[in-house]
């Protein structure tokens, strides 16, 4: 290195740490930002690398390091091709997110508010693009408008959707209605698809502000109402990740089916101990065991679960597969397993009368249901018994019954079991836990997969049993790793934004109720409105807004605690097989058993954030699956009226959930009658103008069925006749509407 050179880059305040990661290191991301700022005008890359003394045989890497900083939103470039700092050009950068009607929004990533993107801009971009922007103007509502200065990143590679053929040109609409731009196929692109058929699309040319985006069919999947279309639709519009690659099979298969005694190294051997699995009729991998016995005035419980994280091995091809899917996916009639089949269904599932390999938790509970004492080890087991949760239930309710009788040798246990999960109960309502009263559905498929009929699931004391036992291994997997000060993802939970707690309360205070906490309520004070409403006509009303003034569950290493369990520390330890946290507080736990320190390879935040995306992910993709299954069955119910339930309120108009086939549509705002109707959003109602009718979230109506539009996912509803009100005091029903106008046809949008 040169003195003149040496004399510059040894200024660098961050060199130290350049020189731990590389061997000839390079100017730091702080410092060539250092040096631009002190420059006042944008810098060509020529003159940067004078500035820098970069010298030839460097220039390549130091290029690729100014690429990475354009990529990540810390530089860019403008028209002469000069290298600007972003912070000093007023830009934004965040994430697009399309809207149906073509216009969009861009979601900071500082977390500040939105801009909105006009169809112009929208031009240029597709639903998920991240780019800079910067603030434009307001529009007619006074919201910020963003003008797209420049794309860093684009989100779609590859689109799904159906082809379509209008006067000879080949285009596709993307399943995703939030890319609203029609795709065209490039000339010789469409392959052996037909007009008509959903097909996959890799996008050879993006969009920008003077041509639509083109691409060519790389997968046809078949015809629409193909039986599983809904989910191979949904695999491949949320990108799931369903096929696991030759390396990941191999692996797998590469194991043996049966644990040797050679896996029993530094285990305790439990397998004389009677555990039982306790799941659903219809589960295939089985997390986890558990074994109740007393122990002086009050228990010892064991929770054992599958050691995953003895066959996933960190940076192998498995770990690589299951962090990228994050977790597993249920659909219906369809599981998209986190690991293959070979170790979800097979070698690390707990399954009856086999030794297996498992880390457990075993604690010592009081009468009144603290955890006076806890321990983790590795250990073998045996279960005894493949129990269902109706099945547990049952013997415990008729303990001299057939089902009792059959499984006689495990139903001391379970009664321990039982006793245990009432103390659990009441230590839960002493610290004030949340329990929303909901309702889970499962649909019954005909031999052809279609919906026969929806029914809701009656959850017993084996449900509730079996959670009361994880949520307790849970807390002292988190206990166990704070104490240790060793990094792990914890499961947090925040209450309400401050603005939210706002609208609630005044919303409360509308039927004569007051939450407690001041400015930071806890999970007690929620649980305290929910006990006074009980049993009200207008609880499931109240227990719907309260509910949704809560934010949601997310992965961080940063502890926070978890609202509404009312823990102080909380994470995910018990499903390693179906959710990667898991997997990773498993090694977490094994290091701090041997006094080490597990690192994942990358950061921790960036774990929590991945996995917070993959759990939303798994959900939407199985919503709209849900949303489609419910729109093939509710066109057999076109013209039929139902009772149902105001379940959301919005701009436009309102959702509402029918009963017993718990299946929701909308109102248009526009079939309420011959009167402008005013939302009022921290109300949860629309307002007639003149009339005074008011629907509000909990109503009763009764519907009729008009529309069903399986493109859109969407089914349209007509007010039937007045509504069924509840009514609460000093207010009156609202009058019937007039009888609502045949709704138009939907006209699709290119």
């Amino acid at each position: 290195m040169t003195k003149k050179k040496k004399s510059v880059r040894e200024l660098d305040p961050f060199l130290e740490r350049e020189r731990e990661q590389y061997e000839n290191p390079l100017p730091s991301r702080e410092y060539i930002l250092q040096i631009l700022s002190d420059q006042g005008a944008p810098v060509s890359e020529e003159s940067l690398y004078e500035l820098l003394h970069i010298e030839l045989s460097e220039e390549t890497l130091f290029s690729r390091r100014l690429r990475a900083m354009e990529r990540d939103g810390q530089l860019m470039r403008n028209r002469r091709n000069a290298i600007c700092i972003v912070d000093k050009l007023d830009l934004i950068k965040g994430k697009v997110q399309g809207h149906p009607d073509g216009f969009g929004f861009l979601v900071p990533e500082d977390g500040s508010g939105d801009l909105v993107l006009s169809a112009k801009e929208m031009h240029k971009v597709l639903h998920g693009d991240t780019v800079m922007a910067r603030v434009s103007g307001q529009d007619r509502k006074g919201r910020r408008e963003g003008h797209i200065v420049e794309v860093l990143e684009r989100a779609n590679s590859r689109v799904v959707g159906r082809l379509y053929d209008e006067h000879g040109i080949l285009f596709v609409v993307a399943e995703n209605r939030r890319i609203s731009q029609d795709i065209l196929v490039a000339p010789g692109g469409a392959g052996e698809a037909k007009v008509g058929q959903v097909v996959v699309l890799e996008i050879v040319q993006h969009p920008n502000k003077h041509a639509q985006p083109i691409g060519k069919v790389v997968e046809v999947l078949g015809n629409y109402a193909d039986s599983g279309m809904e989910i191979e639709i949904a695999l491949r519009k949320h990108d799931l990740p369903h096929e696991f690659p030759h390396a990941v099979e191999t692996q797998a298969k590469g194991f043996s089916q049966t644990v040797s005694e050679a896996d029993w190294a530094g285990r305790e051997d439990i397998r004389h101990l009677p555990l039982v699995t306790i799941d659903g009729e219809t589960a295939r991998d089985f997390d986890d065991a558990v074994y109740c016995e007393p122990k002086g005035k009050g228990f010892r419980l064991l929770v054992a679960i599958a050691d995953v994280s003895h066959y996933v091995q960190p940076h192998d091809a498995l770990d690589k597969e299951a962090l990228l899917r994050g977790n597993s996916v249920y659909f219906p009639r369809r599981v998209i397993p986190m690991l293959p089949e070979e170790l979800s269904n097979g070698l690390c599932s707990i399954n009856p009368a086999v030794d297996r390999l498992c880390m457990v938790c075993d604690m010592e509970i009081t009468s009144a249901g603290e955890i006076r004492r806890y321990r983790f080890y590795p250990s073998v087991m045996h279960s005894h018994a493949r129990l269902t949760y109706n099945q547990v239930a049952a013997m415990l309710e008729v303990p001299d019954g057939d089902e009792a009788q059959q499984f006689a040798a495990v139903l001391p246990h379970l009664q321990n079991l039982h006793e245990l999960f009432q103390r659990l109960l009441a230590a839960r309502e002493k610290r004030g836990a949340i329990d929303f009263e909901t309702v889970e559905t499962q649909m019954i498929f005909t031999d052809q997969g279609k919906i026969e009929r929806i029914v809701p699931v009656k959850r017993n004391d084996a449900h509730r049993l079996i959670e009361e036992c994880m949520l307790a291994a849970n807390v002292c997997a988190a206990r166990l790793l704070e104490e240790h000060k060793h990094h792990v993802l914890y499961r947090c939970h925040q209450g309400p934004t401050p603005e939210k707690l706002v609208a609630l309360r005044e919303f409360l205070g509308e039927f004569g109720l007051q939450l407690g906490g001041e400015d930071e309520p806890q999970a007690g004070d929620y649980s305290k409105v929910l006990k006074r409403v009980k049993g009200r006509p207008d609880a499931p009303l109240l227990q719907t807004v309260m509910l949704r003034s809560l934010r949601q569950a997310v992965y961080d290493p940063e502890n926070v605690g978890h609202f509404g369990l009312g823990y102080e520390a909380y994470a995910h330890f018990t499903s390693p097989i179906r959710r990667y946290p898991d997997l990773l507080v498993h090694r977490a736990i094994k290091a701090v058993l041997q006094k080490k320190q597990y690192q994942p390879g990358q950061a921790w935040e960036a774990l929590g954030e991945h996995c917070s995306m993959t759990e939303r992910r798994a959900d939407d993709a199985t919503r709209d699956v849900e949303a489609w299954l419910k729109c093939f069955y509710m066109r057999d119910h076109l013209g039929s009226v139902f009772p149902g339930t105001i379940s959301s309120v919005t701009g436009f108009g309102l959702f509402v959930s029918l009963d017993d086939i718990y299946t929701e549509g909308l109102i248009h705002v526009s079939e309420l009658g011959e009167d402008y109707f005013h939302f009022d959003s921290a109300r949860h109602q629309m307002l007639g103008e003149r009339s005074g009718q008011r629907y509000r979230l909990g109503d009763r109506v009764r519907v009729r069925v008009v529309r069903v539009d399986m493109e859109s996912l969407r089914i349209d509803f007509v007010l039937d006749g007045a509504p069924l009100r509840y009514g609460n005091p000093g207010q009156t029903d609202a009058p019937a509407p007039k009888t609502a106008s045949k709704p138009a046809a939907k006209k699709r949008k290119k």
